[in-house]
């Protein structure tokens, strides 16, 4: 019997087909933030149990997008662009587990496979999507600056259907980047049992953040947000009642593993 490697599927007998590397990873990105007020039962209908709302501004959401470049601890991925360079937006709000206070992503859309299967992992619940976002360059001549005056938009589509769109104008400096996003996630794991009318075989609530991180100066400015209604989404569900801010940061990130706040999964009858 021979011994299959990978940190993912496929596991192979060499393991370089597998479609993610072990962790740790790295990323370095562009992120566009805009924060927002909702009702706040959109947000709690979101939040399964053993998860509730956080006590404070429960109907804050914030709605990302980010432009990365991500690598494995090799940085292979580095000189072959294809398996670094991605996009996502994701949408984001607060929940409270035994008293702490968490950030937790509810919806997110990517464009490469490798990011999908990452989120698996992480608890993240990804989906193929089409996101593009200004990029900056020191040169004026066909990019904004991140600055005073700097003008940067953003869109979201998946299924052929616009979901979202903003423009931001930059202002001035910001002591932070948004205050939704700002705690460790939690999030859950969920693989669905075989057998149909099944229980989920394996779920589980757990948390992650960090391990390393690194922020260039914050931005806030103006910045306009619409929603779109969408046959396959419930992104507008999440609709905007007031805007709290847009941002503009630069980061850079090492995520390496996260720990278990809570076992759900039933046992199964073999």
């Amino acid at each position: 019997m021979s011994e299959t490697k990978g940190f993912f599927y496929p596991r192979t007998a060499g393991g370089t087909a597998s479609i993610i590397p072990d962790p740790p990873w790295y990323y370095s990105g562009d992120l566009l933030t805009v924060e927002y007020r909702t009702d706040p039962a959109r947000v709690a209908e979101l939040l399964p149990a053993p998860l509730e709302p956080a006590p404070e501004d429960p109907g804050a959401v914030a709605l990302i997008w980010a432009d990365w470049q991500s690598c494995s601890t090799s940085r292979a991925e580095l000189l072959d662009p294809v398996r670094a360079q991605y996009k996502e937006a994701f949408v984001v709000v607060r929940c409270s587990f035994q008293g702490q206070v968490f950030s937790r992503c509810v919806y997110i859309w990517v464009d490469k496979d490798f990011a999908i299967v990452r989120g698996l992992h992480q608890g993240y619940p990804k989906k193929l999507g089409s996101m593009w976002q200004t990029r900056p360059h020191p040169f004026a001549q066909g990019a904004p600056q991140i600055g005073p005056g700097g003008v940067f938009g953003a869109t979201l589509a998946a299924g052929d259907r616009r979901l979202a769109e903003a423009v931001l104008t930059l202002r001035e400096p910001s002591e932070h980047n948004g205050f939704v996003n700002s705690h460790k996630m939690a999030h859950h794991r969920v693989f669905p049992g075989i057998e149909s009318g099944a229980p989920d075989a394996y779920a589980e609530l757990i948390s992650s953040g960090a391990a390393a991180f690194e922020g260039g100066q914050s931005w806030t400015g103006d910045v306009d947000l619409r929603l779109y209604e969408s046959p396959t989404e419930e992104l507008s569900r999440l609709s905007v009642q007031e805007v709290i801010g847009g941002y503009y940061r630069q980061v850079g990130v090492v995520w390496n593993g996260g720990s278990t706040l809570a076992r759900i999964s039933q046992e199964l009858p073999v």
